[in-house]
């Protein structure tokens, strides 16, 4: 009687093993085995990390097997079972893979493909058709969208995690309780004497050493000590942890009526400011977003405050950036000087603080949370509804979306939700971090995800004119070796622009994507479809970019950049000047944050810079989802352009003071993840 050797993998995370029953069927071209029970409870077998075989003998030959059966059945009480994959030997000699990676519950049946990617077309069995069906039919029944608020990014229907679908719950290694971490990290930090104290100013700049954490070798010292610096406030522009929002200025703005004589100081090629702009050499940073926002007032013992800067700057003949002028809000007036670095010493420092504080910001709610974890959660919902596991881009995406999904529940649940973890530190808690994204979304672009189109909409490409810009530079090089690894695999599936065109799945991800998550914004420029491998390839490109690189870039450096509290405060307590001559250095310390909110926000920025256990980095696929050699032998080739980008940077940085190491692959995380 024919045989069949079953080799079962237990995942490695703890309670992943189980001591429930477990059954395994085997469904071929010729017949279907009879279900067989592999574990019964206390054999010890499918414990964590665990290889189990077992023999499945029928009586005749099944044929080609198309599918594997695995049915679980409570013992004693809820044990889920995380499998990892499933091997069946054939009598003839022959290895067929059935990824798996999933959670197996109680009392539920699971049916797995073999390993090979295949689009629709590819199958032309009814057996397997339907199966494709069923899956992304069960799948739409769990992942269904949600308005978490009116105008947002729709996101996953589920109130808490733990109303998630088990397979994209955080695992008891990876979990996340915000409160829990930040507390642990202000415990950490030595500072939870002080999370308490809110409206206790500090007493000068020195005294926020109390809470500042001085680890060796670290950027963040090297801002403690140079942040008053001009250069030190420009170069964040280019390599901090919002290196996204400066622009070459090709004109002054009306409401930002600054003149040559105003910066005349601060220009050193004997040009006036408009033969300045024609040569390229100023730069202009606008945070029109903010004006009018509301800042947070659920504190009735602390005002806070907002204001909208417009920041310009210049290439001087170091080729350093630095400010010349800043106006602290929109609208021009005797009230709302224009400050130069020719005033006196406090007026300018206050001036830079409040551009600093409008930066931090912008940075937390659109350029992280908007543009990196909400953007991700699109794509991640999109896929798992309309992706079956046996499509080619399925297996190229889910490794990209791997908890991104639960962190951004635990947030709703935690950290931005009304009195949430947010209102605690930020003038923009209490709503105004709402109010920020409504009007972002007016203007998110699906171009200025593309790094090196909006690289170049920013005016910022020339290396040439602009040669101390390490996100762009090494953005662009991360970005060429994640588009050539994704044309590779395009390449493999899609034979043609009318394969891609006719992919059904496809074109319902690429839909839910553009109607759900953009919601129906046709100034958006996101596709509603796709109709060419060209245009598949730099789709795919954006989607792991965003939800890998991007995201490491402006989320990894929040202590560096953000630990010493008056380099980015995250709320102000006094209004901006209205006038010069008048700023003292005990005004800008009642203005910086008190004691309790540099103490939370401390930990934020502490808890939020730091890698989780087991991370898994760009491309690390330990999961193997592709079992086909080509496709390995791509992700071989993906590796080692991903390593020579490392080492690339690694030696650039042996000779900086200021190490820019955010996008080097070694460091950026596959998935938004935290």
């Amino acid at each position: 009687m024919p045989s069949y050797t079953v080799t079962v993998a237990t995942g490695s995370q703890w309670f992943a093993g189980t001591d429930d029953y477990i059954y395994i069927t085997l469904e071929g071209s010729q017949g279907c085995s009879e279900k067989n029970l592999l574990d019964k409870p206390l054999y010890n077998d499918f414990e964590r990390g665990a290889i189990d075989s077992y023999d499945v003998t029928v009586s005749e030959d099944l044929g080609e097997i198309y599918l594997v059966k695995i049915e679980k059945y409570k013992y004693w009480y809820e044990d889920d079972w995380y499998c990892k994959s499933i091997t069946v030997k054939t009598p003839y000699g022959d290895y067929l893979e059935f990824p798996c990676y999933r959670w197996i519950t109680t009392n539920k049946e699971l049916i797995l493909r073999d390993g090979r990617a295949k689009l629709s077309r590819d199958d032309k069995i009814q057996i397997l058709k339907q199966h494709r069906r069923n899956e992304l039919v069960e799948r739409q029944k769990l992942f269904r969208w949600k308005e978490w608020h009116p105008g947002f990014p729709l996101s996953i229907d589920a109130h808490s995690h733990s109303d998630l679908p088990r397979d994209i719950q955080f695992d008891s290694e990876k979990g996340v309780d915000f409160i829990l971490n930040y507390t642990k990290a202000i415990e950490n930090l030595c500072v939870n004497r002080f999370m308490h104290m809110f409206q206790s100013s500090w007493s000068d700049f020195a005294d926020f050493e109390q809470i500042f954490v001085r680890i060796s070798n670290t950027i963040s010292e090297y801002v403690m000590q140079h942040w008053q610096e001009d250069f030190m406030f420009g170069y964040q522009f280019l390599n901090g942890c919002n290196p996204v929002l400066i622009k070459k200025c090709k004109e002054i703005p009306q409401n930002f009526p600054v003149t040559t004589e105003m910066v005349d100081c601060s220009l050193e090629r004997n040009l006036s400011l408009e033969e300045e702009i024609q040569q390229g050499n100023i730069f202009i940073v606008d945070y029109e977003l903010l004006d009018g926002i509301s800042a947070n007032a659920t504190d009735p013992c602390t005002i806070q405050y907002l204001a909208a800067p417009i920041c310009l700057l210049y290439k001087n003949m170091e080729n350093k950036i630095v400010p010349i002028a800043i106006q602290i809000n929109q609208k021009p007036g005797p009230n709302n000087p224009i400050f130069l670095p020719s005033d006196a010493k406090y007026d300018w420092l206050l001036a830079k603080i409040w551009v600093r504080s409008s930066d931090f910001h912008i940075h937390q709610t659109i350029t992280h949370l908007l543009r990196t974890h909400l953007t991700s959660e699109v794509f991640g919902i999109a896929m798992y509804r309309h992706l079956p596991a046996v499509h080619p881009l399925f297996k190229l995406l889910v490794p990209h979306a791997r908890f991104t999904i639960a962190i951004n529940t635990k947030a709703r649940e935690q950290l931005i939700c009304e009195c949430g973890l947010f209102d605690k530190a930020n003038a923009t808690g209490g709503g105004g971090h709402v109010q920020m994204v409504l009007r972002a979304m007016k203007t998110f672009t699906y171009d200025s995800l593309c790094l090196p189109k909006a690289i170049q909409v920013n005016g910022m490409d020339s290396k040439e004119d602009i040669p101390y810009y390490f996100y762009r530079d090494d953005g662009v090089k991360v970005w060429e070796a994640v588009k050539n690894f994704v044309t590779d695999v395009v390449n493999i599936y899609y034979d043609s622009d009318e394969t891609v065109c006719e992919d059904m799945e496809l074109q319902a991800f690429v839909k839910d994507v553009y109607v759900y998550g953009l919601r129906d914004n046709e100034a958006s420029g996101f596709p509603k479809c796709l109709k060419t491998k060209e245009k598949l390839t730099e789709y795919l490109t954006l989607v792991i970019f965003t939800a890998s690189a991007q995201h490491a870039a402006v989320n990894f450096g929040q202590y560096d950049w953000c630990s010493w509290i008056p380099n980015a405060p995250p709320t102000m307590r006094c209004p901006p000047p209205t006038e010069k001559g008048t700023i003292t250095i005990e005004h800008i310390i009642e203005s910086l944050p008190d004691r309790g909110r540099s103490c939370w926000h401390l930990g934020a920025v502490w808890a939020l810079s730091q890698f989780q256990d087991n991370e898994l980095f760009l491309g690390m696929y330990t999961d193997e989802h592709f079992t086909e050699k080509p496709v390995k032998e791509a992700m071989l080739t993906f590796r080692k352009a991903l390593n020579d980008i490392s080492s690339f940077i690694q030696d650039r940085n042996k000779s900086k003071k200021l190490p820019y190491y955010y996008l080097s692959p070694d460091r950026i995380p596959n998935s938004v993840a935290v």
